[in-house]
């Protein structure tokens, strides 16, 4: 299993050039059947990670440009009259689809962020009064330029909540920027990219996922890391549970993708940044719009709690 999940990972970082941490932890987040935040400048290959990692994963993929007017039913889908039948048919929206890249998602109003809630949340949306379940396996990733450019709405603690992960790609180094530069271009490359695994084998690595033995001890340090956010008057409000439960998850599929059946406490710390720093705030005023200190703050005071 680990030979697959491996070839998976090389196989997006012929495209994705340099940022084998970041995939790795991108595939994890999608193991756990968690939903992804990529946070980063314009053009540093957020959409592109995306689009790889569906066509890597043979997932059906949509892409929704959120901009300032876009509406729910932009995303849901809406009801048509169709006269020849004399009735209304819903014509369903992009939601629709396995793998869904939100690009620019806090360019949106709240009103069209909070259409992704419910599908997030439950795999399902509501429209017109009915319900209608999404395809499974369904994941969103979602791209957000930092809150300090012009025309960004940031998202509120429940959109953010809904995320497991959220990650940043950062500049290439110089190796990968040269290998662009002179390479084949990245939009050519997909054009060509083909899957690793099919359907059904996503669906078995995540149920192994599950299947990773987590020790008495693990949940007592996991449980410590809950308390202590909690509990320390550095923090404005503590974890909820869906975290707990989130970075349990994501231990556990990162010790998947480690070849191992059974989690570390380094599995939990390489996750913790990327699972807790948008759900945490610092209580001492920082002067920081962004919250990247006040989150690394946050962090470091976590780290304290002794490893067992």
């Amino acid at each position: 299993m680990k030979a697959s999940l491996d070839r998976i990972v090389e196989h997006a970082c012929k495209v994705v050039l340099g940022k084998q941490p970041e995939i790795r932890l991108a595939l994890a987040c999608l193991l756990a059947r968690g939903h992804l935040l990529i946070e980063d400048l314009p053009g540093v290959g957020k959409t592109t990670l995306a689009h790889v990692l569906a066509q890597t994963l043979g997932l059906h993929y949509q892409r929704i440009q959120f901009t300032s007017d876009l509406l729910p039913s932009d995303i849901l889908g809406v009801s048509i009259f169709d006269k020849s039948e004399q009735g209304f048919h819903f014509h369903p929206g992009p939601i629709f689809a396995q793998l869904i890249l939100a690009d620019e998602v806090n360019r949106a109003t709240p009103k069209a962020q909070s259409a992704l809630l419910e599908a997030m949340e439950e795999n399902q949306v509501t429209t017109e009064g009915q319900t209608r379940p999404l395809p499974r396996p369904f994941f969103v990733i979602a791209t957000q330029n930092p809150t300090y450019q012009i025309g960004t709405f940031p998202l509120p603690e429940s959109q953010l909540d809904r995320f497991l992960m959220r990650i940043s790609l950062g500049y290439p180094d110089a190796a990968a920027e040269r290998e662009l530069l002179t390479g084949q271009d990245r939009r050519q490359m997909l054009q060509t990219h083909t899957a690793c695994i099919e359907a059904e084998q996503l669906a078995n690595f995540q149920r192994a996922v599950n299947k990773i033995h987590v020790s008495g001890a693990l949940l007592d340090y996991l449980q410590a890391l809950l308390a202590t956010s909690r509990q320390s008057p550095s923090f404005v409000s503590g974890l909820s549970p869906r975290a707990g439960l989130g970075l349990l998850h994501s231990a556990q599929a990162w010790a998947l993708l480690e070849g191992r059946d059974h989690v570390l406490p380094e599995d939990v710390q390489t996750v913790l940044p990327h699972v807790v720093g948008h759900r945490l705030r610092a209580t001492a005023d920082l002067n920081d719009p962004s919250g990247k200190k006040s989150a690394n703050h946050c962090l470091a005071e976590l780290h304290q709690v002794p490893i067992p």
